[in-house]
């Protein structure tokens, strides 16, 4: 990555590099239109947090297929109405008989934008990944950009390839790049001059300690102080951070209920940390969702003030969005059917009267709905964590019954 001499250049780079479009499409597609007939809550909130519309009936194309360790991954892409192209990861059972729930992977936030849902997947051609996965292809100017999904992975989701994980367990999983992420991300070569600013000083720390930085490294840290400006330039247009990503997970649901072997009457989706609000904004805006897991994710708006505030991306951050309600109140207008939220005690992200605080709105709000469960763990989303949440989402998403339809007996039948 290289960085602009001010002094020397009058022209300023852009600061919205591979997204110049974002604002005009904005613009134009204000609304998410598939909301605008849905429940009053959904449209509310998609108004507030400025969800713009997703093109309808998304054309995807797949790269490439393998099948190992008793599952298929195709790998998938698709273009969205403004922004590079969007990669993702379809993941299901390879024995599979007849159709299958469809759930929704959302990668965290994790500080990494380098790349997004790779996190998630295993990957045949890397010898290295017991259960793991390696990069894709990235953005234009950092072809030399060598991913870590692994190290993510070990220290957040118990050395886990999520996805991968879970088609092993009978879900047709897709996990996809979210907006700012992987195939997603902007292009910051050169960088805009303010994050140029935080970044020569943050290296100039580095060169202190005696830190290398690998280039994947350095993109993360340059687009950690850019988030401020993504959400300054969603400010402008009329849009979100949060509101944006809805857009792209809205986006990836309707290429989920799309695909084969998918039931598309049986839809879900989980995330750990920022993933896990994503799912929460995406089963209050969307009906299709029947059941959604939130993982180290939630807590009251109060408990985050004064010391919390720094802990939290744009994600929750929205502005607007306190007016609707506290942060649990998002699962609460949904229509979801079943919600599994998992606190984790020594999260240093959340205090603890925050998430106990959180759980008992829940409990009060939507008694018939909710289960809350607490582990003595840090922010992570730990293999019995997954187990929990997977046979929470096999019972949440098993097929609706039917009513049976009989002929009438002919010996009852008036002559």
């Amino acid at each position: 990555m290289t960085t602009v001499d001010m002094a020397a250049s009058p022209t300023r780079p852009s600061a919205l590099a591979g997204y110049e479009d974002w604002p005009a499409y904005a613009a134009k597609h204000r609304f998410a239109a598939e909301l605008t007939a849905g429940p009053p809550e959904a449209r509310q909130l998609a108004d507030t947090l400025g969800v713009p519309a997703v093109i309808p009936d998304i054309e995807y194309t797949v790269l490439a297929e393998s099948e190992h360790d008793g599952v298929i991954t195709s790998h998938l892409q698709w273009q969205l109405g403004f922004g590079p192209a969007t990669s993702a990861w379809f993941v299901r059972p390879a024995r599979a008989t007849g159709p299958q729930p469809g759930l929704l992977a959302l990668h965290c936030h994790g500080g990494i934008k380098a790349y997004g849902a790779e996190r998630l997947v295993r990957f045949e051609h890397n010898p290295e990944d017991n259960d793991g996965g390696i990069s894709a292809a990235v953005a234009s100017g950092f072809s030399s950009l060598a991913l870590p999904p692994l190290d993510v992975r070990a220290k957040l989701y118990g050395g886990r390839a999520l996805a991968t994980w879970l088609a092993r367990h009978g879900f047709a999983v897709l996990a996809h790049d979210a907006f700012m992420w992987g195939s997603r991300r902007f292009e910051l070569d050169p960088l805009p001059w303010r994050t140029a600013n935080a970044d020569n000083g943050r290296k100039a720390l580095w060169r202190e300690a005696g830190v290398e930085l690998s280039v994947a490294e350095h993109y993360d840290a340059a687009a950690a102080s850019h988030e401020e400006t993504v959400a300054k330039a969603a400010t402008l247009i009329g849009t979100t951070v949060a509101g944006t990503v809805a857009h792209d997970d809205l986006a990836a649901l309707g290429v989920l209920a799309s695909l084969p072997g998918v039931d598309r009457d049986r839809l879900g989706c989980l995330g750990f940390s920022g993933g896990g609000g994503r799912a929460m904004v995406l089963g209050a805006l969307s009906p299709l969702i029947r059941s959604y897991v939130v993982t180290c994710m939630m807590t009251t708006f109060e408990s985050l003030l004064p010391s919390y505030l720094d802990a939290h991306s744009w994600l929750l951050h929205s502005p607007g969005l306190a007016g609707l309600g506290d942060w649990p109140d998002l699962a609460i207008r949904s229509t979801t059917e079943k919600v599994l939220v998992q606190y984790a005690l020594d999260d240093p992200l959340f205090p603890e009267r925050g998430m106990r605080d959180a759980h008992q709105h829940l409990v009060e709000g939507m008694p018939a709905r909710y289960t809350g469960s607490f582990w003595q763990e840090p922010h992570v989303f730990t293999r019995a964590m997954q187990d929990e949440a997977a046979a929470f989402l096999t019972s949440a998403l098993q097929p609706r019954p039917t009513t049976a339809t009989h002929a009438p007996d002919p010996a009852r039948t008036a002559s």
